[in-house]
């Protein structure tokens, strides 16, 4: 690969200014052979000199990566994803090609742990459902003590040490929770690790960041979902498929627990959906990740890899075909 290979970006381009601002851009173009103003949405668009591209820069809504692209792409090396998970845009072709593929989910990691935080701190305030009382009776009783809220000693249980997770465990650090983790494959030093069933039976409050994969598709049933304590709160800015959403409702109705969900099954939400209306639930629509300027943070990491590729160093982010089954 040359010092200055062809690169293309391939995404919608809505994204393009806010994950490659002004001096991004100019970065990049001194690092690779780059027209700034093209973004192919579509591969068939006939602006693109596909035959010389060597590196293609994605986003969200690149098509998939198939075995026509790459014939029609063959001196393509290295695939740099300016968003999170793979798995939706890189085929098995690719991986049979041997391409480099990276991808800025350590940085997208960042918002979305610190949303968590965000959630794991105001849930354990009892910011949610108080507020909800406020809302409902317009009044409360000025010095008013809640015996159930607070945060020194809450025990907080964080299900998956993904990127995500371990940053949400990083953050948490300065504060005054006992945090225990339930991963059946890795363990982070200093955490207590217990079983997902202790892990639920045992916390306050439960935050979800384990991959969807088809052994963690419901991990949260009836089943499991009854371990939790009274008055226990769900996290879930995960995947919704982590959660069976009618076991999760069935006990959300009962009032015996709450949850903050960016994610759920399906997504979106139907209409008609209970979660829209329950006081004990607060719902966001999928924002834990990058946002605004906070794209412009995978954009920079995108900028950093291609660095490293003119350079001839390995990928500080790069995805293997074995991590697909054990990410997001």
């Amino acid at each position: 690969m040359s010092t200055r290979p062809k690169a293309l970006f391939a995404m919608l381009e809505e994204h393009l200014a806010l994950l490659f601002p002004e001096p991004l851009l100019r970065r990049l173009d001194s690092l690779a052979d780059i027209d700034v103003t093209l973004v192919a949405e579509r591969f068939d668009d006939p602006r693109l000199a596909l035959a010389e591209v060597e590196v293609l820069i994605t986003g969200w809504g690149c098509p998939p990566l198939d075995e026509a692209l790459l014939a029609a792409a063959p001196r393509l090396r290295a695939v740099l994803h300016a968003a999170g998970s793979v798995k939706s845009l890189v085929s098995p072709a690719c991986w049979e090609r041997g391409l480099l593929v990276s991808s800025a989910a350590d940085a997208n990691a960042v918002p979305v742990a610190e949303y968590t935080v965000g959630a794991i701190l105001l849930a354990g305030k009892g910011i949610f459902t108080l507020g909800e009382r406020y809302r409902r009776e317009r009044a409360f009783t000025l010095a008013e003590v809640h015996p159930l809220v607070g945060n020194n000693g809450r025990r907080v249980g964080i299900v998956g040490a993904s990127r995500i997770g371990r940053k949400v465990i990083d953050l948490l650090a300065p504060y005054d929770l006992d945090l225990c983790l339930s991963d059946p494959y890795t363990s982070v030093e200093g955490i207590r690790q217990t079983s997902l069933e202790e892990l639920l039976s045992s916390s306050d409050i439960v935050s979800l960041h384990a991959p969807a994969t088809p052994e963690t598709t419901h991990m949260l049933n009836r089943e499991r979902l009854a371990l939790m304590p009274d008055g226990a709160v769900l996290i879930n800015t995960a995947r919704g498929s982590l959660v069976d959403t009618d076991a999760l409702v069935a006990e959300l109705k009962s009032g015996r627990l709450s949850a903050i969900l960016d994610v759920t099954e399906p997504e979106p939400l139907p209409p008609h959906s209970p979660l829209f209306d329950l006081p004990n639930v607060f719902l966001t629509p999928h924002i834990a990740g990058s946002q605004g300027n906070e794209l412009s943070r995978m954009g920079a990491a995108v900028v950093d890899e291609l660095e490293l590729l003119a350079a001839g160093s390995p990928l500080a982010h790069q995805v293997t075909y074995d991590d697909l089954e054990r990410v997001a």
